[in-house]
């Protein structure tokens, strides 16, 4: 298992020095994101497929359990990295990205390299509460491990929603430097983001056991931490609400009066125009 654990941590590392040789040679650090997603993807389905003690020597197919939880990365990852790839590549440059260049200055390139090898390494955790969901040893797919699928696949649909509102609001020649407050975007600031947390929380709906059978399971839990963590504290909302604060002056500031940050709830009625 260790070999495992250093392999995965390894080919993260590798991938991410990738992404920064890549967005620099582009000048759109925006790629790092499709890096990021593709390789946490393939590191967590060779997590999820990695045999278990006698499969190999038995001649024996992953579980079905394996099976469930690689489709389930394998399927967030293409959805998602398919859709940065080509915003990336069809789009300005992401807001984030653009306030981290003011803030860091001529530091820019080198700072990302170290931002980037301490996002390579921390990332270990998700494959890792990948390989815990598709470890549990529980007998045969459970109610939850189904549970489990079915609330990826809700946040799979609610972000590409989301997603989708945001590039037809964009599209449309009237709201040029308005603020997106339409469908999802009237409930949260940012509901890409909450889909995106709450898919992670699949991977511990399928591995905890209460029983206490497994009591592995509940480390499962960290990746919506530190998913949670990431996309409020780190390189989500903090750097894209300070970018739209200062490029949409007042609408922004109604907007996020009356506008969740980030669980959608409905927007409040108090606050002014």
């Amino acid at each position: 298992m260790l070999v495992l654990v250093v392999t995965l941590a390894i080919g993260l590392w590798l991938i991410m020095i990738s992404a920064w040789a890549f967005q620099r040679w582009v000048d759109n650090p925006g790629w790092v994101d499709v890096f990021w997603t593709f390789g946490t993807g393939t590191a967590g389905v060779v997590a999820a497929l990695y045999p278990m003690a006698g499969q190999i020597a038995n001649h024996l197919w992953p579980t079905d359990r394996q099976l469930l939880v690689s489709a389930l990365v394998a399927t967030w990852s293409l959805r998602l990295g398919v859709y940065m790839a080509i915003r990336v590549a069809t789009s300005p440059e992401d807001a984030r990205y653009i306030q981290l260049r003011e803030n860091w200055g001529a530091s820019f390139q080198r700072r990302m390299f170290v931002f980037m090898q301490n996002q390579g390494i921390g990332s270990i955790v998700f494959p890792l509460s990948i390989l815990i969901a598709a470890r549990n040893p529980a007998p045969g797919l459970r109610a939850t491990d189904w549970l489990g699928a079915a609330i990826l696949v809700i946040a799979i649909i609610g972000e590409s929603l989301a997603d989708r509102q945001m590039r037809r609001f964009k599209a449309a020649p009237t709201n040029r430097g308005k603020v997106c407050d339409v469908g999802l975007w009237s409930w949260s600031r940012h509901p890409n983001y909450f889909f995106e947390w709450l898919g992670w929380f699949a991977y511990p709906v399928i591995a905890m056991d209460f029983s206490g059978a497994y009591p592995w399971g509940v480390l499962a839990l960290s990746a919506p931490a530190l998913m949670y963590w990431v996309l409020n504290h780190g390189t989500g909302t903090p750097h894209l609400e300070r970018h739209m604060a200062r490029s949409r002056g007042e609408a922004w500031q109604h907007y996020r009066a009356r506008t969740n940050a980030f669980i959608p709830l409905p927007p409040s009625r108090s606050a002014a125009p």
